[in-house]
């Protein structure tokens, strides 16, 4: 029996897919009033998970929600979805689901939340904060990360004092390189693979500090495999000497992309 790859512990993977992922809003509906009611789902003009767990929801005025927190609070989710970077028969690589207590902000209050929104990523629409749009805070009581490792629930505290991977913003445009530009190197990692999934069709599923992520896709099903770095890297150069290690090239280089 070997021993499983090195993974990203649960608090870095959940800081990860909060830094980089989609975002959807479920309000419980028998919490709001008759005449608020709001769809299961909302997609808000943007949010943003502060490093504490927080999350920041922009939604236009006119929406039901807002005018249904006016006099309180209401118990809340926010689900962040990761992504595969290439099109995939299955996309979502995992979730992250934040519950809490949601409220809208008060102006001031909000500004100065935008601001610090605004120095980590800037971001046009919060410019509507104040003319047609209200910020919402969710304050986490929970969280839950799932994806191939497995459910796990997350501390507040180790979402706090965890970082995202080093790679998660540049991830999904290497990924695409590799798969569009350098099919070559996709099918010279097929001899990593088990026997039996090397005939399938091999596909960039994931990159992070601890190794690369594909995925098999065959008539039976899909098949994630992980190959692990020789050690946890956090830089380009060292990312470059691990895939060429893989490879076995030694002219594999990341430049604009994989």
């Amino acid at each position: 029996m070997t021993d499983r790859p090195p993974t990203p512990n649960p608090g870095e993977r959940a800081r990860t897919i909060a830094a980089r992922g989609p975002a959807t809003l479920l309000p419980p509906m028998p919490s709001l009033p008759p005449t608020g009611a709001v769809a299961d789902r909302v997609t808000p003009l943007l949010h943003h998970v502060h490093d504490d767990g927080v999350v920041s929801v922009l939604l236009p005025d006119d929406h039901q929600l807002p005018a249904a927190l006016a006099d309180g609070v209401l118990t809340s989710m926010v689900e962040v979805v990761d992504m595969a970077p290439v099109p995939l028969r299955e996309s979502v690589r995992g979730l992250l689901w934040i519950t809490g207590q949601l409220s809208v902000l008060p102006l001031p209050a909000a500004r100065g939340v935008a601001l610090t929104i605004a120095a980590q990523r800037p971001d046009p629409r919060l410019l509507d904060l104040g003319h047609g749009a209200s910020l919402l805070r969710l304050t986490p009581v929970s969280m839950v990360i799932a994806d191939a490792d497995g459910t796990h629930p997350v501390t507040q505290a180790t979402f706090a004092a965890a970082d995202p991977d080093p790679f998660c913003h540049e991830e999904a445009g290497w990924l695409r390189h590799l798969e569009l530009s350098h099919t070559e190197v996709v099918h010279t990692l097929r001899r990593h693979l088990p026997t039996h999934l090397q005939g399938g069709h091999l596909r960039p599923l994931g990159l992070d500090r601890y190794g690369l992520r594909l995925r098999v896709e065959d008539i039976e099903g899909d098949h994630d495999i992980r190959l692990a770095f020789s050690r946890p890297i956090s830089t380009l150069e060292e990312l470059s000497d691990e895939l060429r290690r893989m490879v076995g090239c030694p002219f594999l280089a990341l430049q604009h992309g994989v």
